[in-house]
């Protein structure tokens, strides 16, 4: 019976002990299970977004990580519009040529033809062959990532071709043409778009004013401004720089942005030569000649000026300043390139508004180093500052004065002078011969441009000659309706 005993109680105990390791196995792959799943869901976490742990109290994060993510606030992804899916017909590269503001006009063209061709658009190639030879990329003046992001429910974009189109392109398989200046949309469509079908993806070589100005589709011109005003924002580096060179200036009260377009280039190209002495003129002439894409070659700059061609000099500009009543203790930031002439040639405007300043004054030169060689850097510096200014005055109607003219207009139609250039010189000499008073050409001066400050106005249409019409960008008047969605966004 003792032995009986002893071997019952033997089995109770060995019986006991495998439940326990069973209790004790249950409980471990209990625990690693768990633990799995907990290291999933915070690599998940980590990936995705939202932190489904961030609050829980943490046995496996550091205590100062959890007081850090207290305090920092989780900023929300930005909300991207819908992809559109559309059938893509090929793919479209473009190479823009011209300085930054006509490249930026090119760029919401060639978006707005990519759109109505139904193809995927490849991130434009910048000109770095041009005069100014600013190696520059898209991405070191654009937000890259925005300008694709941004516009996705509308057309697709790529940073590259897809690896076996590079291969095509770099065999010479793909078509490379210039598109007709001033084309009508039905263009691109029926010239275009075949080629594109035909070699899969075709190259524009030139995008300067391809695309016209009226007679387009609403909905397209409405893409074109949305490319200009919302798609294509510069560089946190840019943006912030020319943004500190705006809080500098409104240290100090209101400012006038004078876009003095005379630098050596616009006066060698266009053969304007008022007020240059023998030498300059033979340096400008020689220049204009190095250049072969520069078509026009024996120019009468005399003729050019009554014409209203030329670009005003630094003392026609004091002048008209000065007739339009132009408060002489404001601020006048230039935005322009290095002056013709120096010193010597704005010794009359400084004279007459002693607060002149330029970015290279109010900035530190460590603040514009990574500038330097890069012309297209530095013109969206002055496109910012020209924005942002209370008044804004071009002396020569290019890019950049017709391109900031529309952007005011949008951002409220803030006042833009609109110099009538071949009106003031017929003024101007008046006035420096004697034949008229100070009084009389002050007053002739303000009445010619009672209506040229930029205020709504409908853009001039002149069929067959889009040259001589208004310029879309300057005016682009179907993105300025009060009840427009664009304006109600900004």
């Amino acid at each position: 019976m003792k032995g009986e005993s002893r071997r019952v109680v033997a089995e109770k105990v060995k019986s006991g002990s495998r439940s326990k390791m069973k209790l004790w196995m249950i409980r471990a792959t209990t625990s690693v299970v768990l633990w799995t799943c907990v290291v999933q869901l915070t690599t998940l976490g980590e990936m995705w977004g939202p932190r489904v742990l961030k609050g829980w109290p943490s046995c496996f994060l550091q205590d100062s990580a959890a007081v850090l993510e207290d305090k920092v606030p989780i900023l929300a992804a930005p909300v991207l519009p819908p992809k559109r899916v559309y059938k893509n017909n090929g793919y479209l590269m473009v190479s823009c040529n011209g300085g930054l503001n006509q490249m930026r006009a090119a760029i919401c063209d060639m978006v707005a033809i990519a759109r109505y061709l139904n193809v995927t658009l490849i991130v434009p190639e910048l000109d770095k062959t041009s005069f100014w030879a600013d190696p520059s990329e898209f991405q070191d003046i654009f937000d890259v990532d925005h300008f694709i992001t941004s516009l996705r429910d509308e057309v697709r974009i790529l940073k590259e071709l897809p690896p076996r189109l590079k291969r095509r392109m770099e065999l010479g398989v793909i078509r490379t043409m210039p598109p007709v200046s001033w084309s009508d949309i039905s263009y691109y469509r029926n010239q275009v778009l075949p080629l594109i079908q035909k070699y899969k993806v075709v190259h524009l070589n030139r995008t300067d004013t391809r695309l016209a100005n009226n007679g387009q589709p609403l909905e397209l011109q409405k893409l074109r401004c949305r490319v200009n005003f919302s798609a294509l924002r510069f560089t946190l580096q840019i943006e912030e720089l020319g943004k500190r060179v705006v809080k500098l200036l409104r240290q100090n009260g209101p400012f006038l942005v004078l876009h003095l377009r005379y630098e050596m280039d616009m006066l060698a190209f266009s053969g304007c030569t008022q007020g240059c002495n023998h030498e300059e003129v033979e340096e400008l002439t020689r220049m204009r000649y190095a250049y072969p894409w520069w078509k026009e070659k024996i120019i009468n700059s005399d003729l050019k000026r009554k014409d209203g061609l030329c670009p005003l000099t630094p003392e026609e500009t004091t002048l008209t300043l000065r007739a339009l009543d132009i408060d002489p203790d404001i601020q006048i930031y230039i935005a322009a390139g290095e002056i013709y002439g120096g010193e010597r040639r704005m010794a009359t405007l400084a004279s007459a508004y002693p607060k002149l300043v330029r970015k290279e004054v109010l900035l530190e030169p460590s603040d514009l180093r990574f500038f330097e060689n890069h012309s297209s850097q530095m013109a969206a510096l002055d496109y910012i500052v020209s924005l942002e200014s209370d008044i804004f005055v071009p002396t020569y109607d290019g890019n950049m004065a017709k391109v900031v003219e529309g952007h005011r207009r949008f951002l409220g139609f803030k006042k833009t002078i609109l110099l009538e250039r071949r009106f003031l010189v017929d003024l101007i000499d008046c006035y420096n011969m004697g034949s008229l008073s100070w009084d009389e050409f002050s007053s002739a001066v303000k009445e010619a441009h009672a209506d040229h400050m930029g205020t709504p106005r409908k853009r001039l249409v002149i069929p067959d000659r889009p040259k001589e019409e208004d310029y879309f960008y300057s005016n682009p008047e179907e993105c300025l309706e009060p009840s427009h969605d664009l304006l109600s966004s900004t």
